[in-house]
């Protein structure tokens, strides 16, 4: 194996996942880390954790281990893969899951800070993140239940989660050919973790470029475009992808707008949808038998969704907790995915990063072979093992019509 990732949410990973495989790495991403090695003909492995939101501590040991397995592997560089719109809290988990990679390694090399990904909308231009031409704190991340985005400093969000110093790469220095001696003068000054500004794919692979000598490296999926050129590969993804044959169900439980305005697309187009009431899923009149069997009765793409409108969440979130509420939706959806083959269904299209990690774990898939892009970051994705494909879609991604153009990448 060259290249191991270490990926904070299943969605993001398979995002990643996508660049690696298109730019002609034989790719696989693990469902957490494994218990047994790689294929030796496996070019870059992606553990995909589901550490973005839980305690530092847990993220740390997770993130550790599955960086042990890649080391293991022979791996010659190391990704820590987070958000494209650097989802996190004053308390974590960015930054100190990067504090504790950096102390394992034992570099002292720049640590490049990227999480930009142009083809979704998010670039970042003099530390600054933007989502197409809004910041990040105007984007409706500000609204995001559990990692709410108030700042687009990236260099600000950052600072208050690790114990180094955070440095800039500004867009001058990467269009003068200066990148690679600018991070080295950045980590050299003491400002080791660097926040990059790109606004384009040719910004990511001079960025990829100027750190391929570095063995970590941390970011968005965008900043993959690069690596597999730094590795000598060069053709295009290759992999066979066959449909299912069976039918196919959606599960959201994103909040984001992209997503909700992908709802209503369903709903204009006449697809089939079912709202999940949360006391209806607290109290357990809700259950995953009544969920699926509404699904197998419709005649149209079904939709069984969370997703609401910030005010609505919160209300939610005050009346029960935000843990209590939230642990009850990943379950419902945990419950419907492992039931679902029962019920006739043999493709899932699932959106949100939580709620995605929620349906991976339930089918207890031990890795995922990567696909065709559906939309960008969004590869289709079959199962190991089973006759089961997913598009796992975090929840800011993805063309209004997204259901309806995964169902018909995902099944016959």
């Amino acid at each position: 194996m060259l290249f191991g990732a270490i990926g904070d949410d299943f969605t993001g990973s398979s995002d990643l996942g996508l660049m690696l495989a298109d730019g002609g790495m034989r790719t696989v991403q693990y469902v957490g880390t494994p218990s047994e090695p790689a294929d030796a003909d496996v070019d870059a492995g992606i553990v995909a954790l589901k550490t973005r939101s839980v305690p530092v501590k847990e993220a740390i040991e997770k993130s550790l281990e599955a960086y042990q397995w890649l080391k293991a592997q022979g791996c010659q560089q190391f990704m820590f893969k987070y958000c494209s719109t650097f989802d996190s809290t004053a308390d974590g988990n960015i930054g100190q899951v990067i504090d504790a990679l950096v102390d394992e390694i034992g570099t002292d090399k720049p640590i490049v800070v990227c999480p930009v990904f142009p083809g979704a909308g998010r670039s970042i231009y003099q530390g600054h993140l933007f989502v197409n031409d809004t910041l990040l704190s105007e984007s409706g991340m500000q609204n995001h239940p559990l990692t709410p985005m108030t700042d687009p400093d990236i260099r600000r969000v950052l600072a208050p989660q690790t114990v180094r110093k955070v440095g800039h790469l500004p867009l001058g220095d990467i269009l003068k050919g200066n990148a690679h001696t600018k991070l080295l003068t950045e980590a050299n000054e003491g400002r080791q973790l660097v926040v990059c500004d790109a606004v384009s794919e040719d910004n990511l692979y001079d960025i990829a470029k100027a750190a391929a000598n570095f063995p970590l490296i941390t970011g968005g999926s965008g900043i993959a475009l690069g690596i597999p050129a730094n590795f000598g590969k060069t053709a295009a993804n290759a992999a066979n992808w066959a449909k299912s044959n069976a039918r196919v169900l959606c599960l959201s439980g994103s909040c984001s707008i992209a997503t909700r305005g992908q709802i209503k697309e369903h709903e204009n187009v006449g697809g089939s949808l079912l709202k999940l009431d949360a006391d209806e899923v607290i109290s357990g009149h809700m259950d995953a038998q009544k969920a699926l069997s509404w699904a197998k009765e419709q005649t149209t793409l079904p939709l069984i969704y969370s997703s609401d409108d910030p005010e609505q969440v919160k209300g939610v979130q005050d009346k029960y907790g935000l843990e209590v509420a939230a642990s009850a939706f990943e379950n419902l959806f945990s419950e419907i995915a492992n039931k679902a083959s029962a019920y006739g269904f043999g493709a899932i299209i699932s959106a949100g990063g939580e709620t995605s990690g929620a349906v991976v774990e339930a089918l207890n898939a031990d890795a995922l072979e990567i696909g065709p892009m559906i939309d960008p970051g969004v590869p289709a994705i079959k199962v190991s093992g089973q006759d089961l494909v997913l598009a796992l879609k975090s929840g800011n991604f993805g063309a209004p019509d997204f259901f309806e153009k995964a169902a018909r990448v995902l099944s016959n």
